[in-house]
């Protein structure tokens, strides 16, 4: 079931307080963000022609900064919150996922899909309808999990205060999901240049940087 009301004001703007997340007073920072994506297109060798897929793209920075860019990306979110914070501009690019049958709500194929601190989110029968339909949708994928331990538990502690986080899980579990569905592992790494270095730094396993391809 779609909830679009979970990931509310208090969730982005207030969380350490309230409890809900790691996030307070989510905004837009250019000069992280748009250096952080200008990392992901060198990681990725991306081209300018290809389309990008962000899957939980929140209030669409990514979206944002890709664009900024000139990489062709588009959004799509779970949050009625989060959607309709955007940017006049990148809410054009981006949609509200509204039930399971549609995760992916263009009707467009892509090059990419991507995630950064999403999957592990979202319940184990909901990641499968997305692997799915990614696979179905997308030539390859990138993304960048939280990992935890065999007990579901984060490598990075501060993770556990996002009370959302309900999938953490070690690295070849999460290589196992994707390839059930047929995606091939490219690449693995736990640490990638210009993201998320504040806790690659401090926790060197605690995030995976994963590459699939059909």
């Amino acid at each position: 079931m779609i909830d679009n009301d979970k990931y509310d004001k208090e969730y982005f703007e207030d969380g350490l307080t309230t409890g809900k997340s790691c996030y307070l007073n989510y905004r837009w920072l250019p000069e992280l963000t748009i250096k952080m994506i200008y990392n992901i297109v060198k990681y990725l060798n991306l081209k300018e022609d290809e389309k990008i897929l962000d899957y939980g793209c929140a209030k669409g920075y990514l979206v944002k900064a890709f664009r900024i860019l000139d990489i062709e990306a588009y959004g799509y979110d779970i949050s009625h919150y989060a959607i309709n914070k955007m940017d006049a501009e990148t809410r054009e690019y981006c949609r509200l996922i509204k039930n399971e049958k549609e995760l992916i709500p263009f009707n467009l194929n892509f090059d990419w899909a991507m995630t950064k601190d999403v999957l592990e989110h979202l319940e184990e029968e909901t990641l499968d309808k997305f692997i799915l339909q990614s696979y179905q949708k997308c030539k390859r994928c990138f993304h960048i999990i939280p990992l935890g331990n065999e007990e579901n538990n984060p490598i990075v502690p501060e993770y556990a205060l996002d009370k959302t986080h309900i999938l953490m899980r070690p690295k070849n579990w999460w290589i196992e999901k994707f390839e059930s569905f047929g995606w091939k592992l490219v690449s693995f790494d736990y640490k990638v240049k210009g993201i998320k270095e504040n806790w690659t730094k401090k926790y060197e396993r605690g995030n995976g940087f994963f590459i699939f391809e059909k």
